[in-house]
C-alpha cells in the first residue's frame, strides 16, 4: 500500500503510516505538474490544503482508497463525488479543537482590551489609558454558531468568564444539562454582543454573515471568524464596521485567501485595505488550528484513522 504525503506534517504521521506497513512517499517540494502525474499511482493520499480534489482530479486518481486530510474543513474535496467511487474521506478535525477555541479567545481579549492599538502606542511611547480603556468579555453575550469540536472547546473556555452563552447549530445540540440556551440564527441576532463562527464552509453557510444579519443584530457585537473566510461577506463587513453596527473583528480567515493556505497572499482589495487599517480589526494568517500541539495531534490522529479503514474496508 502506498500513500503520497502532499504536505509537510509532523513526523509522527509517515512513522506511524511506516509502521503499519505502509509505503510514504513526501511530495511537499514536487511541482504540481508532477504531483498530478504521479496520482494515479497511489491508493492513499494526505494533503492539507495544496490541492482541490474536484471530480475530475479524482476521476485520474485510479487506484485512490483513502483521501485525507490533516484538518477539520474538507471544501478542497469533492467528498460526495468520492464517496460515490467507493473512495474513504477522512479528516481529523479533534485534532485542532483546542487550538482553534484558544486562538479565538485571544483574539477576542486582545480586541475587547485593545490590546493591538496599545501595544503600538506604548512602543512609540505613546501612553494612552483613558483611551485603551477595555471592555469584560462577563458583561457580554456571546453567540457560538456552530457546535461541533471547535465550537464545544470555545463554550467551554467561555464558562471560566461568566459570560452568558446561546448556541446555533440545528444539527448538534449542547446536552440538556449543560446551562446552555439553544437558539435559531435569527433569535440570536436580538440577544448577542458576540458573534463566533465554528462551522464547515458549504452551502449552507456561505455568507452566513451578511448584510441582512448585520442590520437585524439589536446590539452592536464583535465577530469572531475561525472557520473560512466566505462563511463572511467582506463588504458587508467593512459596511459594518463604518455604520459602527459592527464594534470590531477577529479575523483568522479572510475571503481572499488562496486555496493554498501556505502560499503567500497578494491581495488587492479595497475592503481588505480598509481592514488592515481599522483599528478595531484583529486578523491573523489562518493560523488558529496551527499549534505545535496540534500538529502532532492531527498528524497521529490521521495517521490512526488511514490505518483503521484499512482494517475495515467499506
Amino acid at each position: 500500500m502506498k500513500a503520497l504525503l502532499l504536505d509537510s506534517n509532523h513526523d509522527v504521521l509517515h512513522e506511524t503510516l511506516e509502521a503499519a506497513g505502509i509505503t510514504c512517499t513526501k511530495a511537499w517540494n514536487w511541482t504540481q505538474q508532477d504531483l498530478l502525474k504521479a496520482l494515479p499511482e497511489f491508493e492513499i493520499i494526505v494533503l492539507r490544503s495544496r490541492l482541490t480534489f474536484n471530480e475530475n482530479l479524482l476521476n485520474t486518481c485510479k487506484s485512490l482508497k483513502i483521501i485525507a486530510r490533516v484538518g477539520a474543513g474538507m471544501e478542497a474535496i469533492d467528498t460526495r463525488f468520492a464517496n460515490s467511487k467507493g473512495i474513504y474521506c477522512l479528516s481529523v478535525p479533534e485534532g485542532n479543537r483546542d487550538a482553534v477555541a484558544e486562538h479565538a479567545l485571544g483574539m477576542l481579549l486582545m480586541l475587547l482590551n485593545k490590546l493591538h492599538t496599545a501595544h503600538s502606542e506604548v512602543c512609540q511611547g505613546i501612553w494612552k489609558r483613558a483611551e485603551n480603556r477595555g471592555t469584560e468579555l462577563n458583561s457580554l453575550s456571546v453567540g457560538i454558531v456552530g457546535f461541533g469540536n471547535t465550537g464545544q472547546r470555545f463554550s467551554a473556555l467561555l464558562k471560566g468568564f461568566g459570560c452568558k452563552q446561546y448556541i446555533v447549530d440545528p444539527y448538534q445540540k449542547p446536552s440538556p444539562n449543560s446551562g446552555l440556551q439553544t437558539l435559531s440564527i435569527s433569535d440570536l441576532t436580538q440577544v448577542a454582543d458576540v458573534v463566533s463562527l465554528h462551522i464547515p464552509y458549504n452551502s449552507e453557510t456561505h455568507y452566513i454573515i451578511n448584510d441582512a444579519f448585520i442590520h437585524r443584530m439589536k446590539n452592536p457585537f464583535y465577530l469572531i471568524n475561525t472557520s473560512r473566510g466566505a462563511c463572511a461577506d467582506t463588504g458587508a463587513l467593512v459596511r459594518g464596521l463604518k455604520s459602527g453596527k459592527i464594534r470590531g473583528l477577529c479575523l483568522d480567515v479572510i475571503e481572499y485567501e488562496a486555496v493554498d493556505f501556505n502560499s503567500n497572499q497578494s491581495i488587492h482589495s479595497e475592503q481588505y485595505d480598509f481592514l488592515k487599517r481599522d483599528a478595531r480589526v484583529v486578523m491573523s494568517p489562518h493560523i488558529a488550528g496551527w499549534t505545535h500541539e496540534s500538529n502532532y495531534k492531527m498528524s497521529r490522529g490521521i495517521a490512526l484513522k488511514i490505518i483503521e479503514a484499512l482494517k475495515n474496508p467499506a
